[in-house]
């Protein structure tokens, strides 16, 4: 059995030419291949993408771009694989193939979010694309396809990691970098977001989390799971997902930003597949969509370019037996101020993806001497945390013959 000894080298894979500090992760040191995949104008694009779309208009300080968060999503990464080699060095063939996963993965993460459009995911409703298959485009390109090449490794295995290629040859790697539940693309996020918000309850043990990863081998098929250690560190991992889902991604000013925003960018693309090639999609970031709602009219460009609060929320239904109440309150609420002055939102997010008829690879598992089990055996908090949350609003425009008082007593009166 290989021990973290054998793989020591791995931590010298290539000489670190670049170092950035970070304010999440401190020093992220990068090798000369890597610090040159990062001049690309792709990546250098990430800097023009917030990361947290139009929450900056609810938590002044969200100003982070996806740039940082590809950095921080391969120094998580980076030290999630070293844990895994060093208590599994058993699931690798050599320590060249340990040294290529490792180069592998830091390429893939560092170049997740290339595929986003302006505001990350607000676009992708109108354009109709999702940022997976723009990355496929992406890689692609000449220069983009040399630059992976001299990080020496395959741009189809980069590919796979990022989209979730159920063909993958390296599972593991694929949940680490797209996987349903322990992935450092939410390791990093969540710290991240809730470091630029400070919503301190989106903060988890991501040093435990770390620890207890391990790999495992279920039904034939390398997988990646947890030390029974590491299941308290499981659980907060899961409530600040939870926490940032209510707190920050769902806040009612960050979705009502976002339902003026799709209303701007159907004006300012009147047809959305002038934006399918790859080079005129890539023209396109936060900024020129701003500047773009120059030469538009009409209160949604005012309210994201000055914060115009367009809509009042009149109230909102954080449960799944709220759906009752919810559709009382939406009906009398057209019925007095009709269809035009009332906005209905509804989300829903699988907090900890689970069965739950999607099959066992969506799960964790939790490394017990025994064997492994499903995490929700190995904890109650996660058994009663698994599934869909619902967050459902209702707003009123302001403004017009809608009243924000009558509105809210409205509710109140259908809520008996």
């Amino acid at each position: 059995m290989r021990n973290a000894e054998d793989f020591c080298g791995l931590q010298r894979f290539s000489v670190a030419m670049k170092r950035i500090f970070d304010p999440v992760h401190h020093f992220i040191e990068l090798s000369t291949a890597e610090a040159q995949l990062l001049d690309l104008p792709v990546l250098q694009r990430l800097r023009r993408l917030r990361q947290l779309g139009l929450a900056y208009l609810a938590f002044p300080s969200a100003e982070h771009s996806r740039f940082s968060h590809a950095l921080g999503a391969l120094a998580m990464g980076t030290r999630a694989f070293d844990e895994i080699v060093g208590h599994g060095g058993e699931f690798f063939a050599s320590a060249a193939d340990a040294a290529y996963q490792r180069r592998l993965l830091r390429v893939a993460l560092l170049m997740h979010d290339i595929g986003h459009g302006p505001f990350s995911h607000s676009c992708e409703p109108v354009l109709g694309v999702r940022h997976e298959d723009r990355t496929r485009d992406i890689l692609g390109l000449p220069q983009v396809a040399a630059a992976v090449a001299g990080t020496d490794v395959d741009a189809a295995d980069v590919l796979a990691l990022i989209v979730g290629d159920s063909a993958c040859a390296y599972p593991a790697l694929r949940e680490l970098v797209s996987g349903p539940n322990l992935d450092a693309d939410r390791m990093d996020y969540l710290q991240r977001d809730a470091y630029f918000t400070g919503v301190a309850t989106g903060r988890y043990d991501a040093e435990q989390l770390i620890a207890s990863l391990r790999i495992l081998r279920r039904d034939g098929e390398l997988i990646v799971g947890i030390d029974r250690r590491g299941v308290v560190a499981l659980e907060s991992f899961v409530m600040a997902r939870y926490m940032m889902f209510a707190s920050v991604y769902f806040h009612h000013t960050t979705r009502m930003f976002e339902h003026m925003l799709h209303d701007v960018l159907n004006a300012l693309w009147p047809n959305p597949r002038a934006l399918d090639p790859i080079y005129e999609f890539l023209r396109w970031d936060d900024f020129r969509v701003l500047d773009g709602m120059d030469e538009g009219a009409g209160h949604g460009v005012d309210a994201l370019r000055n914060r115009a609060r367009a809509y009042a929320l009149a109230a909102e239904f954080n449960a799944e037996r709220d759906l009752e109440a919810f559709d009382a309150c939406h009906r009398s609420l057209l019925a007095r101020f009709g269809e035009g002055n009332v906005w209905a939102d509804s989300q829903s997010q699988l907090l900890h993806r689970l069965p739950f008829g999607l099959g066992q690879e969506r799960t964790v598992w939790v490394d017990r001497p025994g064997g492994a089990v499903d995490a929700r055996e190995a904890s109650d908090v996660i058994a009663k945390l698994s599934g869909k949350a619902y967050w459902r609003k209702l707003f009123i425009r302001r403004g017009t013959a809608a009243d924000v008082r009558e509105a809210r007593r409205i509710c109140a009166d259908a809520l008996g």
